[in-house]
C-alpha cells in the first residue's frame, strides 16, 4: 500500500474557519479538504436541506420533457417506463412510474432481458412498445447513445424523453428531450447525479407544474438514496442532499418492498455503506439472475406480503449469485496464474460458460487482487461481453476509446465500463488493451493507495470530535470517512489475532502516554509482527462508535499499520 497524506490547507484558512464554527483545527482542516470553506457552506454541509436543490427547469431539454408528458397524459396516451436492469436503472423505473401513476393510469413499466437484448434501449423493447400502443417511451439510466434505436422508434411513431447520466457520443439521439447534465450543452449546476437522480429531476419539475410542494416527493427518496450508494457517485451537492433524506425515508418509513429487504436482513440504522453492500447487492441479484422486472416489482409493490414474498425470491437469487460469483473467481484467478501475467499492466479473462450476470463483481474482485485494469469476457449469443473495472485514477472507459476499432459496443464511466465485441475480436483486443494501458498508466496507479486526511495524535481524539465526525455523513465519494494518521504508536500487549483463520486484527493503542483506543484491522491479521513485542509503528484508521455491554467507547477502524 501506499500511503498518501493529503495537502494541508493554508494555516490562516484553517484559523479562519475554526473561529468562524468554534471548532477546532483539526475539524476545519477537513473542512476546507471538502471544499468547505466558510459559515454558509459549513451549514449547508452539516444541515443539508431540501431547498437546496437546484430548478429541475435548469438542465437542458427539461421544459420539452415535462411539455410532452403532459401532452401524453392529455391526450390519454400511453407511457412506457423503460430503464436498465442494475440497481441505478430498476430504481429510477419504479421511482418515475409510481409517481406518474399516482395521478395517471396508462403506465407501464420496461426492463431488458440481460442476456437476450442487453444493456440499454433495445429493438425489442421498442417493438413491445408498438404491438402494445404505448407512443411515449420514458428511458432511465440509458439512452444517451441510442441514436439508431431511437430513430427506429420514430419510423414506428413512438417518442422518447432520455433520462441519462452517462457520457454522451458524438451524436445525441434524435429525442424528444434529451436530459442528461453531462451533455456539453447543459449549463446544469451539478452533473454528477445518477439516472435515478436525473429521473427524480424529472418528477421535480413535474410536481412543481402541478403546484405540489418538494416535501410531497420524499417518500422518493429512498429510491434515490439507494441508486446513489450503489451507483459509487460522488456524495457531494445535490446528491448529499438526496442522500441525507433518503436515509431517513430508509430507516423512518421506507417503501414496502426495501423494508421487506431490511426484514430479511434483520439490521437497524443503515447508513450509505449499507445501502451499497446489503440493499444494492439484492436488488441486482434480481438482473443478474433472474429479470430486473423482480427489482421493480418489489420497489412499486404497496402490499407487504406480496413485498415479502418478492423479497424471498430475490433473496434466494442473491444467495446463487454469490455462489457463483465465488466459483468464476477461482477460475479467472487460475487463469491469470496458469498464463504467468504476473508483469501485465491489465488483467482480460474470458471463458464462455461464465455467467453473465456475474462478470462485473468477478471484475471488480480481480481488481481487487491485481491491483490492474481488468476485463472479464463471456459469450453473449453470437459476440462475447464483458465488465470492466478499473483502479483508482485510471479511466478504463478513454483506454476503451482507444480500443475503439476492436469493439462492437461500449459504454460506461470512468471506472467501470461495459463492452461486446466478435470472437474473432478478442485477440486483438486483448493486446490492444494491454499496450493502450501500458503506454498510458502511471505505474504508481498499480499500488494500492490509502489517503490521509490528516496526522493527529492520541491526544486530540475525544468524544466531540467523534460526534462532529458523524455529522459529515453520508459518507461515499467526494466526502469519504476521515481517515487519520498517527505515529509512534505501541500495543498495550492485548494484540491478537481474531476471526476464521486470524484474518482480522484486535489491538489497544497508545501513544506518549495518551489512550488506550481499542482498534480492528479488518483482513490485517498477518500483520501481528508489525504490532507485537511493543514494537513501535504507525496507523492509518478512521474512528468509530463501538458499543460493548452497555459501555460506549471511541475505537479505531484501521486501515493499515506499518514500521
Amino acid at each position: 500500500m501506499r500511503w498518501t497524506l493529503k495537502a494541508r490547507p493554508d494555516q490562516n484558512q484553517i484559523d479562519q474557519l475554526a473561529k468562524a464554527l468554534k471548532v477546532d483545527a483539526v475539524v476545519a482542516q477537513l473542512l476546507l479538504q471538502r471544499g468547505v470553506g466558510n459559515y454558509d457552506e459549513a451549514k449547508k454541509f452539516f444541515r443539508p436541506q431540501l431547498a437546496h436543490l437546484h430548478d429541475p427547469f435548469l438542465m437542458k431539454d427539461m421544459d420539452l420533457a415535462v411539455a410532452r408528458i403532459e401532452t401524453a397524459i392529455e391526450n390519454q396516451e400511453n407511457i412506457l417506463v423503460f430503464g436498465d436492469y442494475d440497481v441505478d436503472g430498476t430504481t429510477a423505473v419504479a421511482l418515475v412510474s409510481s409517481f406518474l401513476l399516482q395521478y395517471y393510469p396508462n403506465v407501464a413499466t420496461y426492463i431488458p432481458d440481460r442476456y437476450t437484448e442487453g444493456y440499454g434501449i433495445s429493438h425489442q423493447g421498442i417493438d413491445f412498445a408498438e404491438d402494445n400502443s404505448f407512443s411515449l417511451i420514458i428511458a432511465l439510466d440509458c439512452g444517451i447513445k441510442a441514436v439508431e434505436k431511437v430513430a427506429y422508434a420514430k419510423k414506428k411513431g413512438i417518442d422518447f424523453i432520455i433520462c441519462d447520466h452517462h457520457r454522451p457520443g458524438a451524436q445525441l439521439p434524435n429525442a424528444n428531450a434529451v436530459l442528461d447534465p453531462k451533455r456539453e450543452d447543459c449549463n446544469y449546476p451539478y452533473d454528477e447525479l445518477c439516472g435515478c437522480g436525473v429521473g427524480f429531476k424529472l418528477i421535480q419539475a413535474l410536481a412543481s407544474r402541478r403546484g405540489e410542494h418538494i416535501d410531497a416527493l420524499i417518500p422518493y427518496l429512498d429510491l434515490v438514496a439507494t441508486a446513489i450508494g450503489a451507483d459509487i457517485v460522488p456524495i457531494t451537492g445535490e446528491n448529499r442532499v438526496l442522500a441525507h433524506y433518503g436515509l431517513q425515508v430508509i430507516n423512518g418509513n421506507p417503501r414496502a418492498g426495501i423494508r421487506a429487504i431490511i426484514n430479511q436482513i434483520n439490521k437497524s440504522a443503515l447508513t450509505i455503506t449499507d445501502v451499497v453492500f446489503i440493499i444494492a447487492p439484492r436488488i441486482n441479484a434480481a438482473g443478474r439472475m433472474e429479470h430486473g422486472q423482480f427489482a421493480v416489482n418489489l420497489l412499486t409493490a404497496t402490499d407487504t406480503e406480496i413485498a415479502e414474498t418478492i423479497a424471498k425470491a430475490i433473496e434466494q437469487f442473491n444467495t446463487d449469485r454469490r455462489s457463483l460469483d465465488q466459483e468464476i473467481t477461482l477460475e479467472a484467478l487460475g487463469q491469470i496464474e496458469q498464463n504467468k501475467e504476473e508483469d501485465r499492466f491489465t488483467s482480460v479473462v474470458y471463458k464462455d460458460t461464465w455467467h453473465k450476470g456475474v462478470i462485473g463483481i468477478v471484475a471488480s474482485r480481480l481488481t481487487e487482487t491485481y491491483y490492474r485494469p481488468t476485463l472479464v469476457f463471456t459469450k453473449s449469443g453470437n459476440k462475447l461481453a464483458a465488465s470492466a473495472r478499473s483502479v483508482k485514477g485510471f479511466d478504463v472507459y478513454h483506454a476503451l476509446e482507444g480500443c475503439a476499432d476492436c469493439i462492437e459496443q461500449f459504454g460506461g464511466h470512468k471506472y467501470a465500463a461495459g463492452l461486446t465485441l466478435l470472437e474473432e475480436q478478442y485477440e486483438t483486443f486483448k493486446v490492444r488493451f494491454e499496450q493502450v494501458v501500458s503506454e498510458s498508466i502511471d505505474p504508481n496507479l498499480l499500488i494500492p493507495e490509502l489517503t490521509a486526511d490528516v496526522q493527529i495524535g492520541f491526544d486530540q481524539i475525544n468524544p466531540k470530535l467523534l460526534r462532529i465526525l458523524q455529522q459529515f455523513a453520508p459518507f461515499g465519494p467526494g466526502n469519504m470517512a476521515p481517515v487519520f494518521m498517527s505515529d509512534h504508536l505501541t500495543d498495550t500487549g492485548y494484540v491478537k489475532q481474531v476471526g476464521e483463520n486470524g484474518a482480522h486484527l484486535k489491538v489497544s493503542l497508545i501513544q506518549n502516554g495518551h489512550g488506550p483506543f481499542g482498534g480492528i484491522g479488518f483482513n490485517l491479521g498477518k500483520k501481528i509482527d508489525v504490532v507485537s513485542n511493543k514494537k513501535t509503528f504507525s496507523a492509518l484508521y478512521t474512528l468509530e462508535e463501538n458499543e460493548w455491554q452497555g459501555n460506549v467507547s471511541i475505537q479505531l477502524k484501521i486501515k493499515d499499520l506499518r514500521e
